[in-house]
């Protein structure tokens, strides 16, 4: 997915990509947002469509939700500082410290009785797990969120470039899982690029990392779309390949795949051109309310309008869909799948997501790897035996920071131990 460009995370014309790598985004102070508001169901964290509340045209959310029933939003996103730093802004820019730009959104949506979650990563920008350098500097920062905004729910969108490196990934989800632990009851959902065969070879890699420190978040969601899908019925297939790597990476049974496995798409037009429209839009919720997935959302209610023309000449857009619709078609199909889905058991804990064995051996069915775990933190030299995902492996050349499996090509495979 290194090639997706933009994403869902901005979907906006190329010619605006200066623009998106610096775009703002603001959320209430913790005086006048509400923090102490009550939580919803869950059904609605899982629901939450992403919102940019201030750019991209950002929508009157009070319209938005007497319009559709949606009670919560997906408010994006959190970064590290552009100069560099472990303090969360919005951006890249706005210090939540200091945040004071769009309280109102917050306090409108809690005073309608809704809530918001938070999303942090996102397409592009530079991530906390990748500049914090140790995984409690990064739960540390996102605790900051938590605290300052009364969170009840939080997001880790792991994408490009953090997606791809491999103590970053290991700094989010080690923070995701303090949260977890500190914050009772707090929503934590994983979103990851999708691909045809559920997620890539990265998205796996994450799977194993969560799996290997007995981390399990309410769901893991992947985004099938600017992967050459064609419609729904690519996009159940994806999820159904995604369920399967759950199972086989995680450890879980079928009941317990589906029950931690989300969708989060995008509508109308996407960055690759491809087309999801309403009846996309309703196949994807009939498969995730028959399968009880654990989510069900997309990018974004900025979007979540026709443009005029309604293809929009063609251009893909951030604040209109590029498709003929009716005002905030899309979001209906959140607030339908909030009001009809079977809130999920909790994550399992660490006892039930079984981690690998420890660093002394990996085993499995075959009997035990005696060479010593890969680490990402030691450089090895041709000929070097390690262990790694429950197979033993052999360096061919002198490496540092190359995963075995990876795409550098470094280690040969010599089986499962």
């Amino acid at each position: 997915m290194a090639n997706a460009s933009l994403k869902r995370r901005l979907a906006l014309p190329v010619t605006a990509l200066a623009v998106a790598a610096g775009t703002t985004i603001a959320l209430a102070t913790s005086s006048t947002a509400a923090p102490g508001a009550a939580p919803l169901s869950s059904t609605w964290y899982a629901s939450a469509p992403y919102l940019m509340p201030e750019d991209n045209s950002p929508p009157d959310i009070a319209t938005v939700m007497n319009a559709t029933g949606q009670k919560a939003f997906q408010l994006a996103f959190i970064l590290a500082p552009n100069g560099g730093g472990c303090s969360p802004t919005w951006g890249g820019t706005n210090s939540i410290g200091s945040d004071t730009a769009i309280p109102a959104v917050i306090s409108t949506i809690r005073g309608k009785g809704g809530d918001v979650s938070v999303s942090v990563g996102g397409y592009g920008g530079t991530k906390l797990g990748q500049t914090c350098g140790s995984v409690a500097a990064t739960a540390a920062a996102y605790q900051q969120v938590v605290d300052k905004y009364g969170l009840h729910a939080i997001d880790f969108d792991l994408e490009e470039p953090e997606y791809e490196n491999t103590a970053a990934i290991a700094n989010e989800l080690g923070a995701a899982q303090t949260l977890q632990r500190n914050n009772p009851g707090l929503y934590v959902s994983v979103t990851m690029p999708g691909t045809s065969a559920g997620t890539g070879w990265f998205g796996t890699q994450l799977l194993d990392q969560a799996h290997s420190i007995g981390f399990a978040p309410n769901n893991f969601s992947i985004m099938p779309f600017d992967g050459g899908f064609s419609g729904a019925s690519a996009q159940t297939s994806a999820l159904e390949g995604f369920h399967s790597l759950l199972m086989s990476h995680m450890g879980w049974d079928s009941t317990t795949a589906y029950q931690h496995e989300g969708v989060s798409m995008m509508n109308g037009r996407t960055d690759s051109a491809e087309f999801f429209y309403q009846a996309d839009f309703q196949t994807v919720l009939d498969y995730a309310t028959s399968h009880g997935l654990a989510r069900y959302t997309y990018w974004s209610v900025n979007r979540d309008r026709q443009c005029n023309p309604p293809n929009n000449n063609g251009q893909l857009s951030g604040s209109c869909s590029s498709v003929p619709q009716n005002d905030w078609d899309f979001t209906k199909f959140t607030a339908k799948f909030a009001g009809v889905a079977t809130p999920p058991p909790p994550p399992p804990s660490s006892s039930t997501v079984t981690p690998p064995p420890s660093s002394s051996s990996s085993s499995t069915g075959g009997g035990t790897c005696t060479a010593a775990p890969w680490s990402s933190t030691t450089a090895y030299t041709g000929g070097a035996v390690v262990s790694y995902n429950r197979h033993k492996w052999t360096a061919k050349w002198w490496t540092y920071n190359d995963v075995p499996g990876g795409p550098a090509g470094v280690w040969t495979d010599n089986g499962a131990c």
